[in-house]
């Protein structure tokens, strides 16, 4: 393998494979050992510890120390590792004390020149503390405690004493000096007694007598609830190791930005933090898209930097002027302000020349191999039969493909990297690949598109990115990522990968989403049931409460679990209470006669917009006409009463929201006695009746004339099963009562002036929006969400 700056060669021959018997060989103890095993990265880290140290056996003093090396080690120092084995073999470092004073060292000096006495000074190499000393400053520390150790005896914190005897003599031995007060404190209070040995007795708490009531004082939130990205280290510490690389062969390339390379990045960015937002044009972005521009977008914003909305556009056969324009479009709906518009197709240049630096190092090649015979060669971990092709051969090739001469599938560029490897990611990934398909952006300049796994990085390097977040998938690519960069001398950005967004009963693939749309499945990409932005905007969810749902996840590494939907319709409903005004719409009118009010007479009531608005504000009310027909919901009109309901029934009272009592006096059926087509009442002008029951209503603005008809959507959700994405068919978990359209549904009169955008809270029914369906003439109103969620609470269970 060809050398280059910014790696480390490793041990000439391959380490063997972890095994328990090698852990157990340092002195280790069986748990420790089968501990060690189970954790991956500290196998790996232990099993290069003792290839570095050179040992089949050792003493357990010893092994223990390279343990905690392995566990312990700075990964930002790596360069150092194998010269603090060696203080170690030459027990130089022979205790815990001088070992975590050596890390903290090489933690502060990362991959700078080591200063030798400059380290042995501090981690004490050389000091040799007597066994005479550490029995006078054990003396004098007792001494000093002496009326605690009289008064505490036996429970006298131990390890207190053993820490102020430390602070005397750091390099000190602390077996030694534990032992030694444990011997003392013997001498001083002689044996244990019937009462040292009891259980101290718990005291009962006694119960304050209560004056007034005490309120619960809630602890203050962690520095990371108040500043998720408070995680995310600055811009001038990526010096720091990103990543060991494994080769089969034994190499390891410890990825890191050189003190030049680092230097120059921060020159360049003035030290601001850069990040990107690159989402692929080839679909309508989703809410997972919105966790990616809170972290993206955000940490720039908390940092006061810089964040680029870069389209990843390698793929020309996929990708639309369409989805340019929606991202662009959705990115500053959501209330981000990109740095810069700039796409992968910008720097296609770039990477072409950079692809032939990569040829020219002997770290790729052109390849003839069809994507089977790929996928065969990589599961069989062979080399391909082009991989050792002269670089000139590479490069004449290379340049055919640049220029259109080479059929599409007939080559590839690999990158040469290790397709003996476990990780997958490092199988020779492709770098180019040919297609005679124009570009939505470069046209038709190029016949061949770098991958995604050439481009991403390189691009990330060109714009001197800071920190490149992406989901958790891509942990595994990290090899990858940092392998082309090193290879290429090129500056390394600070990877981070957080937990995708997944949420029940929907899927998130851009593969089925687009299914979805393509075969018509949904209404199109801003179909209200998606989970698409545009489709959440147009149901009616602000960027706002998607946003706050968003900081309400975190940010974190954790796993990929599932997001119960309500936890997300807990945040639009809590918003849009404050914001939506309250009006009265009948979705499935039932006519209502009052008997005892005259034909013609209109009494217009005051009815509120909000439920906490004064009664001397007027414009926080609106006119309700009540007349001698109006109409309430058939779900809350029944035959036959009953104990549990408080709708209206035979010669039973109910009260009209904002208006007056009515008691039903008379039904009128039609054909049979299950269909009724009207109802009979009187209402109470005194409003002296004060019945249980309040049902929302719209009555005929003027005799005779009809109430604003409008069509109402309700939407439940998409799919049946909350997990739908691991269903083999799940197109067939689609739910059939997804979307209800309500046409003949009656509104009070000011509704009429409802423009697009407007939300309001039908009162009973949930909140909804305008939908851009709506014309003058026929307003289209979508449930966003209902008033209550799934359990009949106001919030997530």
């Amino acid at each position: 393998m060809a050398t280059a700056s910014g790696r480390d060669k490793g041990p000439a021959a391959a380490a063997p494979p972890p095994q328990l018997e090698s852990f157990l060989a340092i002195g280790l103890d069986q748990r420790t050992a089968e501990n060690a095993l189970a954790n991956r990265k500290v196998t790996a880290n232990l099993t290069a510890v003792i290839a570095e140290a050179g040992v089949t056996g050792c003493d357990k003093s010893v092994g223990n120390l390279l343990y905690t090396v392995a566990t312990k080690y700075p990964a930002n120092a790596l360069v150092h590792r194998p010269d603090l084995i060696k203080y170690i073999l030459l027990e130089k470092i022979k205790n815990s004390a001088q070992l975590d004073a050596a890390l903290s060292f090489l933690s502060t000096l990362g991959p700078d020149s080591l200063d030798r006495v400059k380290f042995e000074e501090a981690c004490g190499v050389g000091v040799v503390v007597s066994f005479e000393e550490i029995q006078s400053t054990v003396t004098d520390v007792l001494n000093e405690n002496m009326e605690a150790i009289v008064e505490q005896r036996y429970r006298i914190n131990v390890g207190s004493l053993c820490g102020q005897v430390r602070k005397k003599h750091p390099w000190g031995d602390a077996k030694s000096v534990k032992e030694e007060i444990e011997k003392k404190l013997v001498e001083i209070l002689g044996p244990k007694t019937e009462a040292d040995n009891a259980k101290p007795m718990k005291k009962k708490k006694e119960k304050p007598t209560k004056v007034e009531e005490v309120k619960t004082v809630a602890a203050p939130p962690s520095e990371e609830e108040l500043n998720p990205y408070s995680i995310f280290p600055q811009p001038e510490e990526n010096f720091k190791v990103h990543t060991e690389i494994f080769f089969c062969d034994g190499n390891i390339w410890r990825a890191h930005n050189t003190k030049s390379i680092l230097e120059k990045h921060l020159k360049v960015t003035g030290g601001k933090v850069m990040t990107r937002f690159p989402p692929e044009p080839n679909g309508y972005l989703h809410i997972g898209h919105a966790k990616a521009m809170f972290i993206d977008f955000g940490l720039a914003k908390e940092r006061n930097g810089h964040c680029y909305l870069r389209f990843d556009d390698t793929n020309p056969e996929a990708e639309k002027k369409e989805y340019i324009d929606h991202i662009q479009e959705i990115v500053t709906w959501m209330g981000w302000e990109p740095y810069k518009v700039t796409y992968t197709s910008d720097y296609f240049q770039d990477l072409y020349e950079l692809a032939i630096s990569l040829i020219k190092k002997g770290l790729a090649y052109v390849d003839h191999q069809t994507p089977e015979e790929i996928k065969e060669y990589r599961e069989k971990k062979m080399n391909s039969p082009w991989r050792d092709r002269p670089i000139e051969e590479s490069l004449k090739l290379f340049e055919d493909m640049r220029h259109g001469l080479i059929a599409e599938g007939k080559a590839t560029l690999r990158m040469k990297q290790d397709m003996q490897n476990d990780n997958k990611n490092m199988a020779d990934l492709i770098a180019y690949r040919i297609k005679f398909t124009p570009h939505p952006h470069a046209g038709d300049k190029w016949f061949i598109y770098p991958s995604y796994d050439y481009a991403h990085c390189l691009v990330d390097s060109l714009e001197n990115i800071t920190h490149s977040l992406c989901t958790l998938e891509f942990d595994i690519r990290r090899p990858s990522y940092y392998w082309l960069l090193v290879a290429l001398d090129q500056y390394q950005p600070y990877v981070w990968e957080y937990s995708r967004l997944n949420i029940s009963n929907n899927v998130m693939s851009k593969r089925k989403l687009n299914r979805l749309v393509t075969d018509k499945w949904v209404d199109g990409w801003d179909d209200p049931r998606l989970l698409t932005l545009a489709g959440l905007r147009r149901r009616g969810v602000s960027s706002t409460a998607i946003n706050s749902f968003i900081r309400g996840m975190g940010i974190t590494r954790s796993d990929n679990s599932l997001i119960r939907v309500e936890r997300l319709e807990y945040h639009i409903r809590e918003e849009l209470n404050r914001v939506a005004s309250r009006v009265l719409v009948v979705l499935h009118p039932l006519k209502v006669v009052i008997t005892n009010l005259d034909y013609g007479t209109i009494i217009n009531i005051d009815a509120k917009m909000w439920p906490n608005a004064p009664d001397n504000d007027a414009s926080a009310h609106y006119k309700v006409p009540f007349s001698r027909t109006l109409y309430i919901e058939q779900s809350d009109f029944r035959l036959k009463d009953s104990k549990d309901f408080y709708g209206l029934a035979p010669g039973k009272s109910v009260m009209l929201r904002h208006a007056f009592p009515i008691k039903c006096t008379e039904v009128i059926c039609g054909d049979n006695p299950d269909s009724i087509v009207e109802i009979r009442a009187e209402y109470d002008p005194s409003k002296a009746t004060k019945p249980k029951g309040v049902l929302h209503w719209v009555a005929e603005p003027s005799p005779g004339v009809e109430p604003l008809k409008v069509e109402v959507r309700l939407f439940e959700k998409l799919f049946l099963s909350e997990n739908p994405a691991e269903l083999e068919d799940w197109l067939g978990d689609l739910n059939p009562q997804s979307k209800e359209v309500v046409k003949g549904a009656y509104a009070v009169p000011s509704l009429a002036n409802a423009v697009l955008g407007d939300k309001f809270q039908f009162e009973r029914l949930g909140y909804f929006a305008v939908d851009s369906d709506s014309t003058p003439g026929g307003l289209v109103f979508n449930r966003t969400v209902t008033l209550k969620d799934s359990y009949g609470k106001a919030g997530p269970k």
